[in-house]
């Protein structure tokens, strides 16, 4: 049940993405034309529309850009993103970053690397992670690949149970995604039982107004679910 519930192609959240972005640039545009046509009340009305998803935004990169990590942990999970992986300025390059950042602060931890095969590619996120992780010095046998994933709770749920099977005695893991993604990657895991602390990977200038309006409204269907 879990998994209908939150499972949305990246492919479908890219494009919600997009297309809000879209839509907040009409009506702004529309409420600048017709400003002095509008009444006190409806000035009043559209001012606390904009306010509220103002509010949501910056409660999500707060809790985005405050890290919990004590880089003590067994393991680190970085989660896939729907994005070109050779793209240097993408999401998911800012992700293996961060990861690069905490294993050079903790090389005792694991990493594992999550997502399956995206639109267009030719090797799975996981795969394309891990081979870049290597090459930047992290140890093949501390990477641990969930390829199968398309989705958040995918990402965390079967990197829990590749963990479990490799440490039956519990661990201690720390979440690796970009900022506007952390609050839900958060929760998400909390209630499938993971507790995780949390660093949040910078998000691209260019990314930045359509991610946070689309992950807005995952955290409301979430809430909703």
């Amino acid at each position: 049940m879990l998994v209908r519930l939150f499972m949305i192609p990246r492919t479908s959240s890219m494009a919600i993405g997009i297309i809000l972005q879209a839509i907040a640039v009409i009506a702004i545009g529309t409420y600048t034309v017709f400003f002095n046509k509008f009444s006190k009340k409806l000035h009043i009305f559209i001012c606390i529309c904009l306010l509220i998803p103002t509010i949501f935004v910056s409660f999500l990169a707060i809790y985005g850009n405050r890290g919990t990590a004590t880089f003590d942990e067994d393991v680190i999970i970085v989660l896939g993103a729907g994005t070109n992986v050779a793209n240097a300025a993408s999401p998911l390059a800012r992700r293996w970053d961060t990861a690069i950042y905490y294993f050079e602060r903790n090389p005792n931890a694991y990493v594992v690397v999550c997502g399956g095969l995206g639109v267009r590619a030719t090797i799975t996120e996981a795969e394309a992670m891990a081979r870049h992780l290597h090459e930047r010095g992290i140890p093949l046998e501390r990477i641990l690949l969930e390829d199968l994933s398309t989705s958040t709770l995918e990402n965390l749920t079967f990197a829990q149970e590749i963990l479990n099977e490799h440490f039956p005695e519990g661990f201690r893991a720390v979440v690796v995604s970009n900022d506007f993604h952390m609050f839900r990657t958060v929760s998400i895991a909390r209630r499938i039982g993971m507790d995780v602390n949390h660093l949040g990977a910078s998000t691209p200038v260019h990314l930045l107004t359509e991610n946070y309006l689309r992950e807005m409204l995952a955290v409301i269907n979430f809430w909703i679910s």
